[in-house]
């Protein structure tokens, strides 16, 4: 009488294994540098947190200092406002930000890491710099103010996730994803659109 062998499952894909592990550490990294800061931060403890060998990390990431550079890079994935009727503007970046912060971690890590960590806010500074600058460019009706308004807004969605997401303020917290986009997005609106400060942008209703 012949038994049936059970066969074991396919094994995961090298590549996919690699990129989970890369991605554990990662995570674990920035929420290392988070709360140790740069400095106290150590390949052990990082590896410990992602429970992985500390060779492994070095072996992925070479170093602490390019560790850091690669845990603390975020892609914001904006969208383009290009195609969204001007007086959504605002709207549907808020919307962008609240949703973006809420699915993702690292952002609110690497948030807490540029409050404690010059690297980490240059880090911080060089993101928006690099993907929100643009952006306010193509947007706004003088490029020539972009940078100004590009840091208004980041001065906006930093600050409601700073008090949301890691000062932990009871009301922050606590609104629902709706009343941060009501509240928020006539005042991005008006800095992406407005042709002067004392402008009245669009209506965003």
């Amino acid at each position: 009488m012949t038994r049936d062998v059970k066969q074991d499952p396919t094994p995961e894909p090298r590549s996919r294994r690699s990129d989970t592990t890369r991605a554990s550490i990662l995570t674990a990294a920035l929420e290392r540098f988070a709360a140790d800061g740069y400095e106290r931060a150590t390949i052990r403890a990082i590896a410990k947190d992602a429970r992985i060998d500390p060779s492994m990390v070095m072996r992925y990431y070479g170093n602490k200092e390019q560790l850091f550079e690669a845990a603390c890079t975020v892609d914001l994935r904006l969208p383009d406002l290009l195609t969204v009727p001007e007086a959504e503007v605002g709207r549907t970046l808020v919307a962008h930000f609240v949703d973006f912060w809420e699915r993702s971690g690292a952002p609110t890590a690497l948030l807490r890491v540029g409050v404690t960590n010059q690297g980490g806010a240059e880090r911080m500074q060089e993101i928006f710099k690099q993907q929100l600058l643009p952006l306010a460019a193509r947007i706004c009706p003088a490029p020539t103010t972009a940078p100004v308004r590009a840091a208004l807004v980041a001065s906006q969605m930093l600050g409601m996730a700073l008090t949301r997401y890691v000062l932990r303020f009871p009301v922050s917290a606590a609104m629902t994803r709706d009343e941060i986009i009501d509240w928020l997005a006539p005042t991005i609106q008006r800095y992406l659109t407005a042709e002067t400060p004392t402008a009245v942008p669009p209506t965003t209703r």
